[in-house]
């Protein structure tokens, strides 16, 4: 996405279902300090499913392979709900990978989950049995459009999606329509029940997690319906360390929804709590233009959840 040579080097990641262009909203600010680079995970946007599995620990270990591909130094991981926690899950496991981490409404584990709204439950239900989820979503993608597709999704992850700007949705709208729709779908799925089970696990989950060290902003949209701001509040309990902040009024995807707000906080905490972070990704970083192509400007496809 772009950025000057000497700025700390931020690698995003995605939600389950979403894009590279998630952060396109929000882009041109960011890059105002950062080098910014948006990464399709596996079975998503446009990174095939190439022999891959789109769960969890596969997410993981492509982020750990592009990482490497960079240079091996550290970066500032930027995940939103799943991304979070592909995110996090990276630090724990290959630290001196990443020199901080910027949360936006992650899918981290907790004690307990709280209230989620009915719909997601049924969602994430039908999905998780075999068979079931499949037919589920190959019926769902055979009435939708693509820009119907879309607009549910913003629907259910935005307070007000008429916030999203114009541009982007249009974005969103044509990548959708021009992928693979149903290989989307199975990496979907792949991921939503490797999501569910670690949640449904939290324990195991937050044993792997617990030795989080990086710097690190948590940002949360406080109507979030998919994951509960109480989810957060018990997080932060946990790490006081964290710079926390609510965005009221908000949704799943501030950077989309509130991208003033969004872009603010973030740049805020780059210049505070998070500079040593920005400083070890910013020296440490000797990315080499052109060695990895991104598909910086394709769009995103909020496809299906």
């Amino acid at each position: 996405m772009g950025g000057p040579d000497e700025g700390p080097l931020v690698v995003a990641l995605h939600g389950m279902g979403g894009s590279h262009l998630s952060w396109s909203a929000i882009g041109a600010a960011l890059t105002r300090r950062s080098r910014v680079l948006a990464l399709d995970l596996v079975g998503h946007g446009l990174t095939p499913m190439g022999g891959r599995r789109a769960d969890m620990d596969g997410h993981r270990r492509l982020v750990s392979g592009f990482l490497r591909e960079l240079g091996g130094r550290p970066a500032i991981l930027m995940g939103n709900s799943m991304g979070g926690l592909v995110a996090a899950l990276q630090a724990a496991e290959e630290p001196e990978s990443v020199a901080g981490l910027i949360l936006i409404d992650p899918a981290l584990p907790t004690a307990r989950l709280g209230l989620v709204h009915p719909r997601v439950i049924a969602n994430l239900l039908l999905c998780a049995v075999p068979g079931v989820g499949e037919r589920y979503l190959t019926e769902r993608r055979r009435r939708t459009t693509a820009e119907q597709s879309v607009h549910r999704v913003l629907g259910i992850c935005c307070v007000d999606a008429s916030r999203v700007p114009a541009d982007v949705v249009e974005a969103h709208v044509e990548l959708t329509a021009r992928l693979d729709r149903a290989q989307a779908d199975r990496a979907y799925l792949c991921s939503a029940r490797s999501l569910s089970t670690m949640m449904a696990r939290p324990a195991e989950t937050m044993a792997r997690l617990e030795h989080l060290r990086p710097p690190t902003l948590l940002l949360h949209g406080e109507r979030d319906v998919l994951v509960p701001l109480a989810v957060a509040r018990r997080m932060i309990a946990a790490h006081r360390e964290w710079r926390f902040d609510v965005a009221p009024g908000v949704g799943h995807v501030p950077m989309l929804e509130a991208t003033e707000w969004t872009s603010g906080a973030i740049d805020e905490w780059l210049g505070r709590e998070g500079a040593p972070a920005a400083a070890e990704a910013s020296t440490a970083n000797h990315w080499e233009p052109g060695r990895v192509d991104v598909g910086v400007r394709a769009g995103t496809g909020a496809r299906d959840g």
